[in-house]
């Protein structure tokens, strides 16, 4: 890809493109936790592993592998064959007749979204000087929180609709139930997306030696800078948890604690994320790249810290509250908190990292995050609602302590690691 602005500005927009297309496939589960229930007869806990921990497992071990392709060979071949993967998968999800094949089915989402982030940090990060970074990473991270709203307004459009018992039957695929039909309509256009990586061009990697690729490269990376990458992935991480959290089960909050309809809470959070979302991550890039630009070494982890204490205070006062009303009102913050840090977390990880590891150590930094953010986000608020405040109307109880202990966490490694990241971009 070359150097020109033109060029650049389209790859991080197909790049974008790709990262809304990931969060639909992904995000869209939490509006069907009901039907999934009925019909497979399982637990909040076996949805939260559909939403969670399977998909996180295979999403981030692989990461390692697609990242060292991404070091060394296309990366736009690379995540246009992950794009198509995941689309191909997310179409299978909409045949599973029980419950492990719909885990198959996740699973095999997860692998192809592993080949999207390490590629695209490294093609980014090469695309764009270090003083645009926190932009460009932040219009990419817009992806996660466009699809991610789109995905709960969509979902929130047809649920009353799928959430009916029954089959539907479709022509050549045939008998299905109503809710895998989303799955059947939010798949296949992926395709469309990987076709577009074919008019992506690779921009110009930095020359360093053979020896300072692979995975022995990165291990002695790592001895040099432990202490720093623990603290900045697990802050991060944190974080990230308690989004993947609220977002897996506030639908969910609003139908148990409201008595809101499926339908209108996921046009609300998908409202509120598509708008207010959107809005906090470009503000986060903005920030960063000032206080880059005024010597603020550390300026990614002080959107961080931001983003964290931000969510600290609202996150955890609107499951508490006794009105829908006022609920919505503070998730309005919630949404802008969570959303400010992502495009920085992303610079972050680019900015530390040289850049022949960037797509390997980008995988290592998300085997982190994402492992963490989802085996803990959904599952943790799962445990808490079910075993420490007593089944279902314990959820915004699980909602509220789970976001104050993950955030507290959060701040603290941030806060700890500003001084080993002001160091290591020093010498940058």
């Amino acid at each position: 890809m070359s150097k020109t602005p033109a060029h650049a500005w389209w790859a991080l927009a197909v790049l974008t493109l790709a990262n809304v297309s990931a969060f639909i496939d992904r995000q869209i589960l939490s509006l069907l936790v009901v039907p999934l229930r009925r019909d497979f007869g399982i637990t909040d806990e076996q949805v939260s592993y559909l939403m969670g921990l399977t998909f996180a497992l295979f999403y981030t071990v692989l990461g390692l592998p697609l990242g060292r392709i991404a070091d060394t060979r296309s990366r736009r071949a690379l995540v246009g064959w992950g794009v198509a993967t995941w689309s191909v998968m997310t179409t299978l999800s909409g045949l599973a007749r029980d419950y492990p094949q719909l885990l198959l089915a996740r699973v095999g989402v997860g692998v192809g979204e592993a080949a999207l982030a390490p590629a695209a940090v490294s093609l980014i990060a090469d695309a764009f000087p270090r003083e645009r970074r926190g932009t460009a990473m932040s219009v990419y991270a817009l992806g996660t929180f466009f699809g991610s709203g789109l995905a709960y307004v969509l979902g929130g459009a047809v649920v009353g609709v799928v959430a009916e018992a029954g089959t539907w039957h479709w022509p050549i695929v045939g008998a299905v139930r109503p809710w895998q039909s989303v799955f059947l309509v939010i798949g296949p256009p992926g395709l469309l997306v990987a076709l577009l990586f074919l008019t992506v061009r690779e921009p110009a990697r930095s020359r360093e030696r053979a020896s300072e690729q692979g995975l022995a490269a990165l291990a002695r990376w790592l001895r040099g800078h432990a202490r720093l990458f623990t603290m900045q992935s697990l802050g991060f991480a944190l974080s990230a948890a308690v989004n993947y959290g609220i977002a897996a089960w506030l639908a969910t909050f609003f139908v148990r604690t409201h008595g809101w309809p499926a339908s209108r809470a996921g046009l609300v959070q998908g409202a509120l994320t598509m708008s207010v979302g959107v809005a906090g991550v470009l503000a986060g890039g903005r920030v960063v790249d000032r206080l880059a630009r005024a010597g603020r070494a550390d300026a990614p982890l002080l959107a961080g810290i931001i983003g964290a204490a931000g969510m600290l205070l609202f996150a955890s006062l609107y499951p508490l509250v006794p009105s829908a009303t006022l609920a919505v009102a503070l998730l309005v913050p919630v949404n802008f908190f969570a959303a400010f840090p992502w495009g920085a977390a992303t610079a972050a990880a680019a900015d530390v990292l040289p850049p022949r590891l960037r797509a390997q150590g980008t995988a290592l930094y998300l085997l982190v995050v994402n492992l963490v953010s989802g085996a803990l986000g959904p599952t943790a608020v799962a445990l808490a609602t079910q075993r420490v405040f007593g089944g279902d109307a314990g959820l915004r109880y699980g909602l509220a302590s789970a976001t104050a202990v993950g955030l507290t966490l959060a701040i603290a490694l941030l806060w700890a690691a500003r001084r080993p990241y002001r160091d290591v971009t020093a010498l940058g």
